[in-house]
């Protein structure tokens, strides 16, 4: 009996370890097929959605509209998460079209004070394939991230989810 309890965990631990080396192996496999779709990506496609957030983001920094019409989609749906020191909690799901953000925009920095030369403007794109996007951008107000569509071949911002700089709830 003790033979083949013995035999029985043996083989218990092989085929967990041939089972772990598997996963591990196909996470290894899928990580360098994503890399390699990195590498695939059309420079061209890869330089337009980059100029769409650059725009998307000058158009808050530099108080320009136009350049959030020129990169937003009219159907743009927006939803955030803007922390209140005062009740040291996230107000959630706060939504916003895209007629607001254009006015938003044209006022947000008005003033220039929101925003100075050490301000963050960091893009990182996700994925880019024929027809959709992903990325994200760390910017002044928190992190916006991004799905993009290709449209008459130009590259538009439809989704956007944000939050402010994260903050620790009490």
């Amino acid at each position: 009996m003790r033979k083949t309890s013995f035999t029985i965990c043996l083989l218990l631990l092989v085929f967990t370890f041939s089972m772990t080396s598997c996963e591990t192996e196909h996470a290894k496999e899928h990580e360098h097929k994503h890399e390699n779709h990195k590498k695939d990506w059309n420079q061209e496609d890869h330089k337009n959605v980059k100029a769409a957030i650059e725009n998307y983001v000058e158009g808050l920094y530099q108080v320009d509209s136009t350049r959030i019409t020129k990169s937003v989609d009219t159907t743009l749906r927006k939803l955030g998460y803007w922390y209140n020191p005062k009740d040291k909690a996230y107000m959630d799901n706060l939504p916003m079209t895209y007629n607001q953000l254009v006015r938003l925009s044209a006022r947000w920095n008005k003033d220039g004070s929101r925003i100075n030369e050490n301000s963050p403007k960091k893009i990182e794109i996700y994925d880019i394939d024929s027809k959709t996007a992903s990325a994200k951008l760390t910017a002044e107000w928190g992190i916006d991230y991004f799905h993009l569509g290709k449209v008459n071949g130009e590259w538009k911002i439809f989704n956007i989810i944000w939050q402010s700089m994260p903050e620790t709830e009490e």
